[in-house]
């Protein structure tokens, strides 16, 4: 493989990681710009999301990377896996910002965001209890079938990873800036207090924010299980916190910062793992943070809020 061909094939793999990070990174940006809270337990939210699909893909008799679908009856199963996953994590997440988190809502100080701390910890290590600490094999039906650019390749898989994330990034962005309750949305994280005295229903878009928050990342949790044929109850640390980094490189709060962070954090991984070696990445990746919040603190995309009166 040439020089190009290898730097072409560590982009295709950057993008691919990067759409899955700019999904989870989506997360933490939406509950931060509503609540300005840090939702940790977003983490595993995304790791639970991975076991859901799973679950959906063995009732469909699915296991390993031995059965193979085409036509339609790939498209089905994708598309009803992804439905339900989505749907599953969207309502955990309204379940923990219901539960766990709006009785915290008119409390000072960090107890929120320690909260998600622990709630994390209990999704880990309930998922740990129930279906044990061994690391699962992950269905995946796609066949292994790819476009060559010289010698690097871009598989049906890739190709299915960049047109989901572009419709579920497209799709919020649309619905945050177009639709009513996305402008309730916008309204509720310019002046909560303003948007609650002009009749903007709070609860229902804090209830929105982690729903939409969560169901993006059980798709990004999907995505991780067809990509590396695995999950198990610790996945959402290492990608969690890439994605966390993601949203704070891109400006927390800013959608596009999101998207744009998220890939930039999936090509520095691929990059450092065909270049200098995988176990630099995260050195690269959090310098990179560091160097960016230095000259610009808000972010790439982000601006530093006014101080409140």
């Amino acid at each position: 493989m040439s020089s190009f061909d290898l730097l072409l094939q560590q982009v295709v793999n950057g993008l691919s990681l990067g759409a899955m990070y700019a999904l989870l990174a989506l997360g933490f940006t939406i509950v931060y710009g509503i609540m300005e809270l840090i939702n940790f337990s977003h983490f595993n939210v995304f790791m639970i999301g991975s076991f859901v699909a799973m679950g959906v893909l063995s009732l469909f008799g699915l296991s390993g990377q031995t059965i193979l679908l085409h036509g339609l009856p790939l498209v089905g199963v994708l598309a009803v896996t992804l439905a339900i996953t989505m749907v599953a994590c969207g309502m955990l997440g309204v379940g923990i910002e219901r539960l766990a988190l709006r009785p915290l809502r008119g409390v000072q100080g960090p107890m929120a965001m320690i909260t998600t701390i622990g709630v994390s910890y209990v999704l880990s290590n309930v998922v740990m209890l129930s279906v044990g600490a061994n690391t699962k094999n992950f269905p995946n039906p796609i066949p292994a079938v790819a476009l060559h650019i010289g010698t690097a390749q871009i598989t049906v898989f890739q190709f299915i990873i960049w047109a989901l994330s572009a419709v579920l990034m497209g799709g919020l962005y649309f619905f945050v800036q177009r639709s009513k309750l996305g402008k309730a949305m916008r309204a509720t994280a310019q002046d909560p207090d303003a948007a609650l005295m002009m009749g903007v229903d709070v609860n229902r878009v804090i209830m929105t924010a982690f729903f939409l928050g969560s169901a993006l990342a059980g798709a990004a949790g999907f995505i991780f299980g067809l990509y590396y044929n695995f999950t198990n109850f610790g996945i959402g640390f290492t990608a969690g916190l890439r994605a966390f980094t993601a949203a704070v490189l891109g400006g927390i709060g800013n959608i596009p910062g999101a998207m744009i962070g998220g890939i930039i954090i999936g090509l520095i991984e691929a990059m450092a793992g065909q270049y200098v070696g995988a176990k630099w990445a995260d050195v690269i990746i959090f310098s990179l943070l560091v160097l960016v919040l230095v000259c610009r603190p808000a972010g790439l995309l982000g601006r530093l809020a006014p101080t409140k009166s």
